[in-house]
């Protein structure tokens, strides 16, 4: 009885998806076969199931059973081959896209380093965080490469250009940037408007206590009021 009635909870309410397509069974158990004849992809091709931490995704073959019962909705990809470089290393990623965590995972990088992606224009290659995601099926090889956090870019902060060394800016370094010295009186006001800037955070405004990731050449606007 117990087993006939896990089946009925299960029957009709399992959710899968293959290549960013959703899909719903009433099996919990399926074979590689199956899923890739529910999502008419060809019995030849490599399917894989794409796993939580430590990111090691499970090849599936035609006969092997997948439980789709388990926590979280699983998620499943044909495989390809796709080059990547790493610091001048030559890397193989089966997927199409790639966090920037995976990329530091594949080469072992310095998480206190800053991780970029070359573009045609060196000068505003694009910084890259770990949760942002980079489409391999581009032309040509992605190329990756870390830079220490104190290296030198430069900020134009109310249109004068400023020397930074660090990935992030806050709101205060910016005034002091702006101003020379930051002043915490209540009758002091300031306001930050960004633009120009990396992907996490192209423009906007920023408030006190709160930080925006740097690229070279990025533009603050600043403004000081003392309303005493």
């Amino acid at each position: 009885m117990n087993s006939e009635k896990n089946a009925a909870e299960v029957a009709g309410k399992l959710s899968f998806t293959v290549e960013d397509n959703n899909y719903v069974t009433g099996q919990q158990f399926l074979f590689g076969r199956e899923i890739k004849k529910v999502a008419g992809i060809p019995l030849d091709a490599k399917l894989f199931m794409q796993n939580r931490a430590p990111w090691v995704d499970n090849l599936i073959e035609n006969d092997e059973e997948v439980d789709l019962a388990r926590p979280g909705i699983e998620y499943f990809f044909v495989g390809k081959d796709f080059e990547l470089k790493i610091n001048g290393a030559i890397f193989q990623w089966h997927q199409r896209y790639i966090t920037g965590k995976h990329v530091r995972e594949l080469d072992k990088l310095d998480e206190q380093d800053a991780l970029y992606l070359k573009t045609s224009d060196s000068r505003i290659d694009q910084l890259i965080g770990d949760d942002d995601k980079v489409d391999l099926l581009e032309p040509g090889i992605e190329q990756f490469y870390t830079s220490a956090v104190d290296c030198t870019i430069t900020l134009i902060i109310s249109g004068v250009p400023k020397i930074w060394n660090k990935k992030k800016i806050s709101f205060k370094e910016v005034i002091i940037l702006a101003y020379g010295s930051y002043d915490d009186r209540p009758t002091m006001v300031y306001t930050v408007a960004y633009e120009d800037g990396p992907k996490q955070n192209p423009e906007g405004s920023m408030v006190k206590g709160t930080e925006v990731f740097t690229k070279d050449h990025m533009i603050f606007h600043a403004t000081a009021t003392d309303k005493s």
